[in-house]
């Protein structure tokens, strides 16, 4: 699978004539509709599938009931069917902007909450001191209740680097309190939020603020673009690799072409700085970065992405670890649909997106309870739920991640990044890996349900 190979010396500026061309002899089409292109691709998949299933909700239903049977195949073939038709020709869509700022040099700030980096640390604020980024950036680590030398360590490296830095302590637990005491001394139009264990592409910077300023004025945030930094670790971090590469970039691109990228990740992300004052700051969640995204998209803000503006993250080594971290992004997504209603969000794009999150819960339930259950049950030729039929949804899964492979491709091509390959781990991405993240993503429900203790770690 594709790891990249960092190192700085590959890093070239790419050319403009060559990405310039990207925007020739294309026809534009308007968002609208592509928006409704892409719904009619998926509603007639929809109706062809739901044509090709006739004789299983038939017999499923012979051994359940007809509602039963229909609320199952909804959940395991229907519903997925339909979005990932919707995901498959949308990106197929899918033209960055041209850009109307290409060497921006306003000042930027850039936030970075730390809770136990002292290993860490120094390494990240050497890729920010390695920026091509023409403009002031000015660093402000917060040391939220460290209990080893993480705040003695930061501020000897930034002094190290020439960063323009500022140490601060934040005695109360929780990212959220960390971040707005930064936010607070923030005197920049916009700011930039990165996690200490992750590291900046020497352009990143730059790519950023590049897209926020060559965008309308009511974009209010940018995400970047976050792969794994330690995908060559072991299993979990090798089938990762593919989740953050294509998974989780293929979900940002199309939400980020409808200017509704519905999480700006706290890993990495571009803010405007008053808007984040305007909306109450960072909530005490635990998915601080969804919630705070949604209410900028309930106030009417858009939210690009910029798949150029690439950084790598430490992804969970542990099966425990990364439980952790999934059924955390599940509770986080329940917290903001308790928050922020799906019907009140004012852009379409936006509307359809978050009521698709209000029915993931079912779909894990299906998937978990059902689907699980039925591929145990077809190794002793039961196929009552799962059989040959249910393989007719592996070509568009397929299709899916070749087109998201062939833009990332272009991306790392623009950026002399090298992709190595990892069969293996896609392997399993696609054959187990929503095994795997539906009973977690499941557990993380419940523990928001009933309000079970947040782990972090």
């Amino acid at each position: 699978m594709p790891t990249p190979k960092i190192n700085d010396q590959e890093f070239q500026k790419p050319s403009e004539i060559a990405r310039k061309k990207e925007f020739i002899k294309k026809p534009y089409i308007p968002l609208k509709l592509k928006l409704y292109f892409a719904h009619v691709f998926a509603f007639l998949w929809l109706l062809f599938s739901i044509y090709l299933s006739k004789n299983w909700v038939h017999n499923l239903g012979e051994v359940t009931t007809l509602p039963i049977a229909l609320f199952i195949i909804a959940g395991v073939a229907y519903i997925p069917g339909y979005i990932n038709a919707f995901m498959v020709f949308g990106l197929l869509f899918d033209k960055q902007p041209p850009l109307k700022v290409e060497n921006p040099t306003i000042p930027v700030s850039v936030l970075i909450a730390c809770y136990n980096e002292e290993k860490s640390i120094r390494t990240t604020l050497e890729y920010v001191a390695k920026q091509t980024y023409e403009g002031p950036i000015k660093v402000i680590v917060i040391d939220n209740n460290s209990k080893d030398k993480t705040f003695e360590i930061a501020q000897q490296a930034g002094d190290e680097l020439g960063l323009n830095i500022r140490v601060i302590r934040e005695s109360h637990p929780g990212k959220h309190h960390a971040l707005n005491a930064a936010l607070k001394i923030v005197d920049t139009e916009w700011l930039i939020t990165l996690d200490a264990d992750t590291i900046l592409m020497k352009d990143s910077v730059k790519y950023l603020i590049r897209r926020a300023l060559s965008s309308p004025k009511d974009v209010c945030a940018v995400a970047g673009s976050v792969l794994t930094r330690n995908s060559r670790k072991n299993f979990w971090t090798k089938i990762q690799e593919w989740d953050y590469f294509l998974g989780i970039a293929s979900i940002k691109r199309l939400q980020g072409m409808f200017q509704g990228t519905l999480v700006a990740q706290g890993a990495y992300s571009l803010y405007k700085t008053e808007v984040l004052k305007s909306i109450g700051r960072f909530p005490d969640v635990i998915g601080e970065d969804i919630v705070i995204t949604w209410r900028m998209l309930e106030k009417g803000w858009k939210v690009y992405f910029e798949p150029l503006a690439v950084a790598f993250t430490e992804v969970p080594e542990t099966f425990i670890h990364f439980q952790r971290q999934r059924s955390r992004w599940a509770r986080g997504m329940i917290e903001a649909l308790k928050r922020i209603k799906p019907w009140k969000q004012p852009l379409g794009f936006v509307k359809y997106a978050t009521t698709m999150n209000l029915i993931m819960p079912y779909l894990d339930f299906v998937y978990t309870l059902f689907w699980l259950p039925g591929v145990a049950l077809a190794f002793f030729g039961i196929y009552w739920v799962a059989g040959p039929m249910t393989l007719f949804v592996l070509p568009l899964a397929l299709l899916q991640n070749f087109i998201l492979y062939t833009y990332q491709k272009k991306v790392f091509k623009q950026l002399n990044l090298r992709i190595r390959k990892n069969r293996f781990g896609f392997v399993f991405y696609v054959l187990l890996y929503q095994a795997i993240m539906s009973p977690i993503s499941l557990w993380g429900y419940m523990e928001e349900v009933f309000q079970l203790k947040r782990v972090w770690k």
